[in-house]
């Protein structure tokens, strides 16, 4: 039997935090995390064999469950033929036709292997086609690590960013401005302000950073018409959300957005370190060796990624959305009954099949509301929830997932854990 407490013990004395990613060191939950040795479907299972039924799904690609017969085969064949090639490959055109063939605006894509690289180079990018310095993010909306987007909101609306890491010097954020989500007026404000300094507004296109957060009716397209309107680029991270909540992610399922650039990431390497850029052909143009703006990787469009990519993706039918939508739905109705019968303050909030469970009374529209939680309730809830095996999100900030490989006896221990967790929460 191998003690996690020092094993942990023991990464932290060779890792910073004991983790290679901050939540999983399970700080805003406390205790040790759960150290995963292998997965299957849709479970995890720890290092001593003990099985969880999973709601993190590796934070979204494992749509199709972990260890899908299909794409672990396509990563073991790629495997055979050489890891690492440095070169154009078959694998990545095809890719990127099933992109395009999902999501029509993304005419021209470009391979990464990281979320944070698709954005980052998606505002250099922005920036190299507008030929203007400062971007527009939404507080709450994570788009990765790099300095620009790790921006916090200054005093004012339309004040520069300051620095949201040590690290980032506040000539990074200096050019960023923040705003509140689904504050179209206050975006307004800005444009009318810095209108001609601005290159893009990037948002995701639900954010499910700060937790689920739906976009107000007609927020999206009033992005578009006011970046429009002053000559920015309108960027769509749909990281989380591309080919998660539907065939063409949150750009299949709500209209009149039309991005000029969107980045993909998580289901779209199948499990594996893979992301994207893409958009309308004449500003994928510019990028290098076309054109004048600058991106490179060696591991970019990686063999065994690509593999994973498009195994998952075709697999990815209609069958499998409709499986994924139904499991999410009724977990979500559980999850309600279950807090409601404890009399535990909740929202639940759903962009389709990604949701997540707000504990206080009244929805959730930015992320001032988000931090306006009561996030020790989360806490209880969490830790009951996995002393019954089940597996969440250790965050009161993050979305839940689930896969099509969540069968009936999977749902049936997540419900069956949910009374005694509501309990816990509604102890404080």
């Amino acid at each position: 039997m191998i003690d996690t407490d020092q094993l942990f013990a023991r990464a932290k004395e060779i890792i910073p935090g004991g983790v290679s990613s901050p939540v999983r060191a399970f700080g805003s939950v406390g205790g040790t995390p759960v150290f995963v040795g292998e997965a299957h479907g849709a479970q995890v299972f720890d290092v001593n064999g003990v099985g969880y039924v999973d709601l993190v799904c590796s934070w979204g690609p494992a749509l199709l469950g972990h260890a899908h017969p299909g794409v672990v085969e396509a990563v073991r064949e790629a495997a055979k033929r050489g890891l690492s090639f440095g070169a154009p490959t078959r694998a990545e055109v095809e890719l990127a036709e099933l992109i395009r063939g999902r999501v029509p605006m993304a005419q021209q894509v470009r391979f990464v292997s990281t979320g944070t690289e698709a954005t980052m180079t998606a505002i250099r990018l922005a920036r190299g086609a507008t030929g203007r310095d400062k971007i527009v993010k939404f507080a709450g909306c994570y788009h990765g690590h790099s300095d620009a987007l790790l921006a916090a909101a200054g005093s004012g609306v339309a004040t520069q960013g300051l620095p949201g890491s040590a690290g980032v010097t506040a000539a990074a954020a200096a050019d960023t401005i923040v705003v509140e989500y689904n504050d179209a007026e206050a975006l307004a404000r800005v444009f009318k302000e810095a209108g001609e300094q601005i290159a893009c507004v990037i948002t995701e296109s639900v954010p499910a950073n700060m937790g689920v957060v739906p976009p107000a009716e007609g927020f999206n397209a009033e992005l578009r018409r006011l970046t429009r309107e002053h000559g920015a680029l309108l960027i769509v991270d749909e990281v989380l959300t591309g080919f998660r909540v539907g065939p063409g992610g949150w750009l299949g399922i709500e209209e009149g957005t039309d991005p000029d650039l969107v980045t993909f990431g998580k289901v779209v390497g199948g499990g594996m370190p893979l992301a994207a850029l893409a958009g309308r052909a004449e500003i994928m143009q510019l990028l290098a060796p076309v054109g004048p703006v600058y991106q490179a990787g060696t591991l970019s469009g990686n063999p065994l990624a690509t593999a994973a990519g498009i195994a998952t993706l075709t697999l990815a039918d209609a069958d499998v959305y409709a499986h994924v939508d139904r499991v999410s739905a009724e977990v979500q109705a559980a999850v309600t009954d279950a807090l409601t019968a404890a009399s535990v303050p909740h929202v639940v909030q759903a962009a389709g099949n990604l949701f997540s469970v707000f504990f206080r009374d009244e929805p959730v529209r930015n992320y001032e509301d988000a931090k306006a939680q009561d996030t020790d309730a989360f806490r209880r809830f969490f830790h009951a929830m996995l002393d019954q095996h089940v597996s969440l999100p250790p965050s009161a900030f993050e979305a839940w997932f689930l896969s099509s490989a969540h069968d009936e006896a999977a749902l049936a221990r997540i419900v069956d854990a949910l009374p005694r967790a509501a309990r816990a929460a509604a102890e404080g």
